[in-house]
């Protein structure tokens, strides 16, 4: 491909194009320990699979001790700020009605907004809590951050759609705990769980809706926690009906041990990666016209399917075959 040849994304997305591209793991921790061990963990992996596989998002809301936000938040920004360059750090904050919620967002973008790769708000239940958030944002940050948004509510489902449709939202997270007790007790524990989460149907409608309102405004649909952190069978499998029955293409880890199974859970078989690059190859040779490979007719609408899948590969930390490296250097 020489300089002049058109990058795939910019034939194929058009409009998409913009759309945010993220690493399919988010890892949380809160307590100090952790949060250090964690951006560690995230540069030896960084190192390892040649491109940043995880997200590291340092937790305010459940890591800050009661009466303690405000040392928190402070520490979250010292963390912040002494991350290796490169890293990618974020950091989630207390809900917009929470009284810390304007500390965290002055205390840690005002110190460390320029190392930030985006902001978490929990408990979003409308439209107007993103705004309320974005004034936030914009008083510190300018236009530089996004926001991604945690739906934990039946209200927070029912305004998804308009939530995602918002410009300021990169991501929209599920909040599997926080939805189940919203219910009062009308759903039970066992919908907490790694396997009934994906059975109860007022949970598995709520998931379809994020992840519908992601795609139809071209965010990012992130899948919840599994508690079960010791059992990476239970991760991976979670992670793999997540991604191939629900439409996720990113998942909340709590664990270090559950890293790489969402990672594996994510990839792309490597059949598929190398189908995909010998398939965009043969369009790219065609400027970009209808194929045939193997008896099966190609044009654009598949070509944005490999596209993606190559994408997720090199996300996922998969190697992607010599033909189509290039295209990610």
């Amino acid at each position: 491909m020489t300089s002049s040849t058109p990058h795939p994304a910019t034939i194929l997305l058009g409009a998409q194009a913009g759309a945010a591209r993220l690493p399919v793991c988010d890892h949380y921790s809160g307590v100090e320990v952790r949060m250090r061990k964690s951006l560690q963990l995230q540069a030896e992996m960084t190192a390892e699979f040649g491109t940043c596989v995880f997200d590291v998002t340092l937790d305010c809301e459940d890591g800050a001790p009661v009466g303690g936000e405000a040392a928190h938040a402070r520490l979250v920004a010292q963390l912040v700020r002494q991350a290796p360059a490169g890293a990618r750090v974020a950091v989630r904050v207390h809900p917009v009605d929470h009284p810390a919620f304007a500390q965290d967002m002055d205390t840690i973008l005002g110190e460390a907004a320029d190392r930030l790769c985006h902001v978490m708000i929990p408990k979003v239940e409308c439209a107007e809590d993103v705004v309320t958030a974005e004034k936030a944002l914009q008083r510190n940050a300018g236009e530089r951050l996004q926001l991604q948004v945690l739906i934990e509510s039946p209200r927070a489902v029912h305004n998804a759609f308009e939530i995602a449709a918002h410009p300021r939202v990169q991501s929209l997270s599920f909040g599997l705990m926080d939805f189940v007790s919203s219910h009062g007790g009308a759903i039970p524990a066992s919908a907490m769980s790694s396997k009934g989460q994906f059975e109860h149907p007022l949970v598995v409608r709520a998931k379809l809706e994020i992840a519908s309102a992601c795609h139809a405004h071209g965010k990012v649909p992130s899948h919840c926690v599994v508690t079960e952190f010791s059992d990476a069978a239970a991760m991976q499998a979670a992670a793999a009906r997540a991604a191939r029955e629900f439409g996720y293409t990113r998942m909340w880890s709590i664990h270090p041990a559950q890293i790489r199974p969402i990672l594996a859970a994510m990839a792309p078989d490597e059949a598929e990666v190398a189908e995909a690059a010998r398939i965009l190859r043969a369009a790219q040779d065609a400027d970009w016209a209808p194929i045939s490979d193997a008896g099966t007719l190609h044009d654009r609408a598949s070509y944005r399917y490999f596209w993606h899948l190559l994408e997720r590969a090199h996300a996922t930390g998969t190697i992607v075959p010599a033909q189509a490296r290039q295209w990610f250097a």
